[in-house]
């Protein structure tokens, strides 16, 4: 199995490559200036040198505040690009993974978003994923869309790092405590995609494709993710943090945020017998790591 990752330096692209080393699957990630989501002749290059069995896309423009101002390259990154590559994907017979955020979705009530929930985006970077999704499933029958949130890992910049950070400087943070969510680390985001990719790849058949939700699970608050990460590091280290938790309205920023980002997940454990590890195992996991590299 030959899988080409559309990106080469976030997140999911760089968990991608850390697990298939380990797996020894073979998996090239590629970004630009070699791969740009921008241009098409780059993407047909790429797709022919290559020759996957399976197209990975981890590449996205995510600076959702960014996106308020620069919503011509939010589009171009999450909305065409993907179109582009979706068409050819349909002409080549290449499945593809996409993924996706629960931005989607404009955050109202209480109770995790299904994958057929109506969405509505309350934000520029939200709408472009949404109309990348929606190109995606109208030119290539063979797609997962694969949405998740709150994503974190031992690298990049993230709010994980960020906290951990924060807690080295002996400071008193200022967390928002009402968003709801799930922390999904990178990593294990990384091991679902593969363990889609050798399904489909094995036994293609059409229940396997389609729009899934995956995110680690459990719910929290950005601010009992933080009040997590200071436990762990005062577990470490003796040194207790004080943490401020304060409402969104309190953090204003220029895109809004949804209130409720939590996802349900059952049916991508039902099709592919993928159960989601406790936000804090994963979240302990991490911070474990980054603090033994010194990081």
């Amino acid at each position: 199995m030959k899988l080409l990752c559309i990106g080469k330096s976030g997140q999911v692209a760089t968990a991608l490559k850390e697990r298939a080393t380990v797996s020894e699957i073979d998996l090239i990630a590629l970004g630009r200036p070699e791969l740009d989501l921008r241009t098409l002749g780059s993407i047909t290059k790429a797709v022919e040198t290559r020759r996957p069995d399976i197209i990975i896309n981890a590449a996205a423009y995510t600076h959702v505040d960014g996106a308020e101002t620069d919503r011509e390259a939010a589009f171009s990154i999450n909305a065409d690009g993907p179109k582009a590559l979706a068409a050819l994907c349909a002409d080549r017979g290449i499945p593809r993974i996409h993924i996706s955020t629960d931005y989607v979705f404009d955050g109202a009530g209480t109770a995790p978003f299904r994958e057929a929930d109506p969405t509505e985006p309350i934000n520029v970077y939200g709408a472009s994923q949404l109309a990348g999704e929606t190109y995606v499933r109208a030119a290539l029958r063979q797609h997962v869309i694969l949405r998740t949130s709150w994503v974190y890992s031992p690298y990049g910049s993230n709010f994980v790092k960020t906290m951990l950070r924060l807690a080295k400087e002996k400071g008193e943070p200022s967390v928002v405590e009402d968003q709801i969510g799930c922390p999904t680390s990178a990593l294990d985001i990384a091991d679902a995609i593969l363990t889609v990719s050798a399904e489909i790849h094995e036994k293609p058949r059409p229940a396997l494709f389609g729009t899934f939700h995956y995110t680690a699970s459990g719910e929290a608050s950005w601010a009992d993710v933080a009040a997590f990460v200071f436990d762990i590091y005062a577990e470490k280290t003796g040194c207790k943090i004080a943490l401020n938790r304060i409402p969104s309205s309190d953090y204003p920023t220029p895109a809004a945020r949804p209130l409720n980002s939590r996802l349900e997940t059952r049916k991508i454990t039902e099709t592919f017998g993928i159960t989601p590890r406790p936000w804090r195992e994963s979240v302990r996991e991490t911070v474990n790591r980054l603090m033994d590299e010194g990081s």
